[in-house]
């Protein structure tokens, strides 16, 4: 690459971040990354319509949770700024213009009106309308128009816009660095608005411009922007400027691969397609993100990076800079990647078990109401027993409950199962050969209660189950003996005793 890797991650500020728009982001900073690039986030602010207030600071905060924060954007390292589209509208008008007197756009003044009437008598004849060659000349624009006429229709101040002029009977030779080389003839291309009498352009003219100006190295984009690629390197021929290396990559597809992955999904199976929370201003409605919900950033980056690429190995498991260096545009796939959200449960719990049991100690702490007053220590010395089981700081109550506070009633199944007519006289028993361990460890106690169930020629089982019933409420949770070092002589002692007082 003889020129430095610049690359742009350039979302609209109509709502929050979509899943699949921070894949798109993931991908340009890896791409950025291994090749000592530079990151850039633009936001494409032109539509003022649908503009939505603090989705543009919502999208700054997605990608720092992330840990994929951008180079350069609003407010940093404003070396191309600015990056905001909005803020840059004076710009745009002037390459608008310089297309039109090189003969490669026009202005076209139909009205709202003429135009539906032609769409809906294409509609009526089983054709659909596109403005282009085959009958620009018969509307109203400058190509239609004397040079007089066009003018005055200015100089009254009528509504127009500035098309793009497509050529006729030509091949267009695209490439994109992920599904190879593309043909597209142009006569079923039609005449895209570059620009609006409002002063304000398109996506396509500012997109372009921006890319040029800001020395944009590869476009890396989602395929929905494909059909757009056509226009955009006529654009950068009609500029004379080069054009970057395009990408598109490939569709997150539903959890059942028939379609692209939407909101409604996420609600109606029950994950987040959104990485932090977002509260519409307007409605007021919340949605669910991945970080309210308890994933870690680390397992979402790691299993969207497998959304549409593959290593060429059987690994599985990347932290950040192995993503960087493993990662090549090549290896990205063509067919849409389908969304498995038990998928990204397993890279959570994988990450959960890489946690520093200290922090989640405090999580879980904060989260729990019962624990304000339970010394952090004890807390992480219990996470570090059950949170092989977890996949989220919400399921270390479930595994751990039993910790902190005695059961105030029995699994029926778990009684029926281990309650037998000689269970009070076996408590009975286990219980005085707890009390008279004196050097109150784990394995005094398990090496105490199991050389009397070896001696006496009793199974295992008729011990440890009601043991483990009383002190649980349970058949569940961790090692008999840790739990009996974890809530002390005293409280074991008692909750046999209850357990005793239930039969």
């Amino acid at each position: 690459m003889t020129k430095p890797v610049r690359v742009r991650f350039a979302p609209s500020p109509t709502g929050p971040l979509h899943i699949g728009g921070v894949r798109t982001a993931l991908f340009n900073y890896l791409f950025a990354k291994k090749h000592k690039g530079t990151f850039v986030l633009r936001i494409e602010d032109t539509d003022q319509n649908r503009y939505v207030e603090g989705a543009e600071d919502y999208i700054v905060k997605s990608l720092n949770w992330c840990g994929i924060p951008f180079d350069e954007g609003p407010g940093k390292n404003e070396k191309f700024g600015p990056y905001r589209q909005s803020e840059r509208k004076h710009l745009y008008k002037q390459y608008a213009d310089e297309l039109i007197e090189k003969g490669h756009a026009y202005y076209a003044f139909d009205s709202s009106e003429t135009l539906d009437f032609h769409r809906k008598d294409h509609e009526a004849k089983g054709k659909t309308f596109i403005y282009n060659w085959h009958n620009r000349l018969k509307l109203s624009n400058s190509l239609s128009l004397t040079e007089d006429e066009t003018q005055a229709k200015l100089d009254a101040g009528e509504d127009y816009v500035i098309r793009f002029k497509s050529p006729q009977d030509e091949t267009l030779r695209l490439k994109d660095s992920i599904r190879g080389d593309i043909k597209i003839d142009t006569n079923v291309l039609d005449d895209k608005v570059l620009f609006k009498s409002d002063g304000m352009p398109t996506y396509h003219l500012a997109n372009i411009v921006d890319d040029h100006l800001m020395e944009i190295s590869h476009v890396i984009r989602g395929e929905e922007w494909l059909p757009s690629l056509a226009l955009h390197y006529q654009l950068y021929d009609a500029f004379g400027w080069d054009a970057p290396e395009f990408a598109h990559l490939p569709l997150i597809l539903k959890p059942t691969g028939k379609g692209k992955l939407s909101k409604r999904d996420g609600d109606k199976l029950g994950f987040p397609v959104f990485p932090l929370e977002w509260k519409d201003p307007k409605t007021g409605e919340v949605s669910k993100g991945y970080k309210e919900e308890g994933y870690f950033a680390d397992a979402m980056i790691n299993f969207l990076s497998f959304l549409g690429w593959n290593p060429g190995t059987e690994q599985e498991i990347f932290n950040l800079d192995e993503l960087i260096t493993a990662f090549e545009l090549e290896r990205v796939n063509k067919a849409g990647a389908r969304f498995d959200p038990d998928k990204i449960k397993w890279f959570n719990h994988h990450y959960m078990q890489e946690q520093d049991d200290y922090g989640l100690a405090v999580a879980f702490k904060n989260l729990r109401p019962e624990l304000k007053d339970i010394d952090n220590q004890y807390i992480e010395m219990v996470i570090a027993l059950v949170k092989e089981r977890a996949t989220f700081v919400s399921d270390f109550w479930d595994l751990s409950h039993f910790f902190f506070t005695a059961p105030s009633s029995y699994d029926e199944k778990a009684t029926k199962k281990s309650i037998k007519d000689d269970t009070t006289d076996v408590l009975t028993t286990i219980k005085a050969l707890i009390d008279s361990v004196d050097d109150f460890t784990s394995e005094n106690v398990q090496s105490t209660v199991k050389e009397w169930i070896t001696s006496n020629e009793i199974s295992f089982g008729k011990v440890m189950m009601p043991l483990r019933l009383s002190l649980v409420g349970a058949l569940q949770g961790p090692e008999v003996f840790d739990i009996i070092y974890m809530i002390g002589k005293t409280e074991t002692l008692k909750r046999i005793d209850s357990l005793i007082a239930s039969i």
